[in-house]
């Protein structure tokens, strides 16, 4: 269980994807890995299973499709909570 919270801003990946995502900066040390890591969890209490993709900068991003953008009523620029349950 990884049971960690926080929040961020959604925006663009800044890599050749360009997908809307938030950046998780401790996301290193609290997974113990710099790889892509399947987790599960909320975006603003909207459910989700999705993976943190590395950067390349030494932390992951989480993207928030579009699906998710719509349910929880923003997009990019706006502020989320998101909360990370567990590695799947």
């Amino acid at each position: 269980m990884i049971d960690k919270t926080f929040k961020g801003v959604i925006g663009k990946d800044t890599g050749k994807s360009e997908l809307p995502c938030v950046v998780w900066p401790e996301s290193v040390t609290v997974l113990g890995t710099g790889k892509a890591v399947k987790v599960s969890g909320t975006v603003d209490g909207y459910d989700f299973q999705s993976a943190l993709l590395p950067t390349g900068t030494g932390i992951h991003m989480l993207p928030i499709k579009a699906a998710i953008r719509k349910a929880i009523k923003k997009d990019m620029g706006d502020e989320v909570e998101i909360y990370i349950k567990d590695r799947l």
